[in-house]
This record gives structure tokens, sequence and C-alpha cells, in this order.
């Protein structure tokens, strides 16, 4: 058959099906197939309209066949770019689990830790100092805090923030207990 001797529609009825199931044999995936099975009519029939072919069959096969290739490659791509994304979530949620496996609570509140926080307690002023810890260590409320020590509550408010961004900036590097204390 020639170019010349049918029409597009003919060809491409006579053809399609048995292009469509080859490269689905090798696809698996009947869009994907049916858009190299018609690329490569395409291809073919360009082919027939500008030079001789000697062998359609053959022409068509071969084309059929480098697309699915091309096809396959870029799916192999993309199943390796899938996989390396899996990994990495995956080694991602590795360290979460082991980082919350060896949180020690005992560590956390060693004595090296105790410490610093004893520091900076002693670093300040007596009345911030008395104010945080009735707020932190003993839960009493800015009303009783500031009835006690005979201040206002928005004194007793001024003190608590002195002290937390005391904390914070002496303690930035132990984080984990700031939000613990709520500091």
């Amino acid at each position: 058959m020639t170019a010349k001797s049918r029409n597009f529609n003919e060809f491409y009825a006579l053809y399609y099906r048995k292009s469509f199931l080859f490269a689905k044999s090798y696809i698996h995936d009947d869009l994907a197939a049916e858009d190299i099975a018609s690329d490569s009519l395409i291809k073919l029939w360009e082919k027939m309209r500008s030079e001789e072919v000697r062998s359609m069959e053959a022409f068509l096969v071969t084309v059929l066949k480098n697309k699915s290739l091309d096809y396959l490659k870029h799916e192999a791509v993309k199943q390796e770019a899938y996989s390396s994304i899996n990994r990495l979530q995956q080694r991602e949620l590795d360290i979460r689990i082991s980082t919350l496996r060896a949180c020690d609570p005992e560590e956390i509140f060693s004595s090296e830790i105790n410490q610093l926080m004893r520091d900076v307690l002693d670093s300040l002023s007596e009345q911030t100092k008395k104010v945080f810890q009735l707020s932190r260590f003993e839960n009493k409320s800015n009303k009783e805090i500031a009835l006690e020590m005979n201040i206002t509550t928005k004194g007793v408010e001024y003190h608590i923030s002195k002290a937390i961004k005391i904390f914070r900036m002496q303690l930035k590097d132990y984080l984990y207990i700031m939000t613990f204390f709520q500091l």
C-alpha cells in the first residue's frame, strides 16, 4: 500500500488495532499505548508521503518499538524519582522516631539543665524571680500573685514577661525545655 493509493483514514483503520496492541503489550497503559500507536501511524504516513517505504510493517514496528522504549525509559526515571522521594521521607520519619525514642525525661531534667535554670533564675531581680516562681512553679494566677506581693496584675505580667525573655535568651539551645515550661 502506498500513501497515494489510500487515504489516511483507511490506512489508520487498517493498522491502528495492531499498533495499539503491540504498544500495550509492553506499556500496560491504554492511554499511553493509544498515543504511541497514533503517533507511530502518523510518522509512517508522513514517511510514505515523502518517500517510498520498502516494508511498512517493519518500519511501523520499529517506530512503535522506539516510542515504547522512550515511554518506558521515562517511566523508569519517574519511578526512580518517586522511590528517591519515598526513601527521603522514610529516612526523615526514621530520624523523628529514633529521636523521640531517645528522648529521656530523666536526661531532660538532668542536673546540668537544672543548674542552667537555677543560674538564670539567680540572675533575675528578687521581685522578678519571686513572681516567676509563683507563676511557673506554684501555678498561681496573676491575680493571686499580685495580692500576695502587693503589686498590680500589670506588674505581675511585666515581671513574668521579663523573666521569660531572659530565659529564652539564655536557654535558646534548650528550646524543647522552654516549650515544656511554656517560656
